[in-house]
């Protein structure tokens, strides 16, 4: 049997720039996705701690050390600059392997610096 297990969590980072005028997506600092163990174009939940919202979208790659963390097209009416995140990415994962997973947790602190990994 397949489980879909919380794979990655970043908690802690703010908006930084909101752009909607695209497609859509949401674009994450370099550093961050790969503390986080997320792909270009993997799937997201984000959540935002400021005003419930909740929705589904798509990374995109933005520069490293850049501290960005940017809502793109419609994803850009789901929260205001300076607004606290939680993105989750999940995987499908045996149960047997399952059992010995652990999500990888990464914090952020000011200007979405990684604090731990």
């Amino acid at each position: 049997m397949l489980r879909t297990l919380c794979k990655s969590k970043i908690v802690g980072g703010c908006i930084t720039a909101k752009e909607p005028r695209y497609n859509g997506s949401i674009g994450i600092d370099k550093t961050i996705i790969d503390a986080a163990d997320i792909m270009p174009g993997e799937q997201v939940h984000v959540l935002n701690a400021a005003n419930g919202e909740r929705f589904v979208t798509y990374v995109i790659e933005e520069k490293p050390n850049s501290g960005k963390i940017t809502l793109y097209g419609p994803a850009a009416r789901k929260g205001n600059l300076g607004d606290s995140l939680v993105i989750l990415s999940y995987c499908l994962m045996e149960t047997k392997e399952s059992r010995n997973f652990s999500v990888r947790q990464v914090d952020l602190g000011k200007n979405n610096q990684l604090k731990s990994r």
